[in-house]
């Protein structure tokens, strides 16, 4: 019994520690400006597109210079798909599902705020793209 428990027990801590030691591993890189992208990235930023695509072409040109859900802020849109396009005040908005459409309309103001901030941010980032490209 004492063989059993002891054999238990060591099993246990070789688990405990594989896991430890797993967590303290950093974490992978961010891509950053510069650094050349990895496959997956590649793939996902394919599939992006591909969503985009199915877009009319006026709708893609708001949806990219949107690039992120009204909503849902750090969800890219065309990461679940096509984006759904709903009109709050007469002005269209993306957002990355159908899920994020109650919210989007119950609080039109914030929306179209929201809206206004990552067409801006977007914008900014876009041009320090540019800059770095001319440098």
């Amino acid at each position: 019994m004492k063989t059993f428990f002891g054999s238990g027990l060591i099993a246990f801590l070789v688990v405990m520690s594989a896991i430890a030691s797993k967590a303290q591993q950093p974490a992978p890189m961010q891509n950053r400006p510069g650094m050349a992208m990895k496959s997956d990235d590649k793939q996902k930023e394919a599939d992006i597109q591909a969503a985009l695509a199915k877009l009319k072409p006026e709708d893609r040109k708001l949806a990219e210079a949107q690039k992120f859900c009204a909503v849902l802020t750090k969800n890219r849109l065309g990461m679940m798909g096509a984006p759904v396009k709903v009109m709050i005040k007469d002005k269209p908005v993306f957002l990355c599902c159908k899920m994020c459409q109650a919210k989007a309309t119950a609080n039109p103001d914030k929306t179209l705020a929201t809206v206004a901030d990552l067409v801006k941010a977007n914008k900014k980032e876009e041009d320090k793209k540019a800059d770095a490209t001319k440098s």
